[in-house]
């Protein structure tokens, strides 16, 4: 487990860029990038911050749904610490399923970062907290007419709406966030993903001295890049 935890650690140093190439070439298809999301807090789309962890998931469902399950507590105060928080909002909806006081709980619990497949609202708030978090839009209606929680730790999924392909949100993938974007990393792949990373990395710099050397980037690449 320890060797592991560090095997982890390492790869969470590295940017969504990195990982999601890293993917492609094990056979990740579109190599785990979560299309549609980005960055709102701390800052929007910049800076050095990130969020990386395993999935807590939450399915969120209509509120008129009375079939499905409903948690036995609020899914804002069982939220591992060290997780990153993945909330899937039914589709087709413009109300918010997250807004600042369950930022402000997630935080407390130690979340890593909350990822909203959907809207979320009160964006200063979050901003103000400084936590990482990450949607594919904003709102300012909230939540309790249009939808609730469902079922917790359950694998949901993702639709890449431009490509028409939907991804798989396991507990316990992880889910790294920059600046970049957003990318989804099955377990199983860590340890080969974090050597083509590093891999990667080396043979970028030797790139990018060569490049501030005054060579050519045709030839440069070719010589460099398997």
């Amino acid at each position: 487990m320890a060797a592991k935890a560090k095997l982890v650690q390492a790869l969470g140093k590295f940017a969504s860029c990195d990982i999601g190439d890293a993917l492609v070439k094990l056979g990740i298809k579109h190599g785990g990038y979560l299309s549609g999301l980005s960055m709102y807090s701390p800052d929007r789309m910049s800076g050095p911050s990130k969020i990386f962890g395993p999935a807590y998931t939450v399915r969120m469902v209509p509120t008129a749904d009375k079939s499905s399950l409903s948690p036995p507590r609020h899914f804002a105060d069982v939220i591992p610490k060290g997780s990153v928080v993945f909330v899937s909002q039914p589709k087709g909806l413009i109300s918010a399923c997250w807004g600042g006081l369950m930022s402000t709980r997630a935080q407390k619990l130690g979340a890593a970062g909350v990822v909203i497949d959907g809207r979320f609202r009160d964006i200063e708030e979050h901003r103000t907290l400084g936590i990482g978090l990450f949607a594919r839009g904003v709102s300012i209606l909230g939540s309790n007419t249009f939808t609730r929680s469902s079922e917790l730790n359950v694998p949901v999924t993702y639709e890449n709406v431009e490509i028409d392909e939907k991804v798989t949100i396991t507990p316990g993938d992880y889910i790294l966030g920059d600046c970049d974007g957003a990318v989804a990393i099955p377990p199983d792949t860590v340890e080969e993903c974090l050597r083509l990373c590093q891999e990667r990395y080396e043979i970028d710099e030797k790139t990018r001295e060569c490049l501030e050397s005054g060579d050519e980037m045709g030839p440069t690449i070719q010589k460099l890049r398997k």
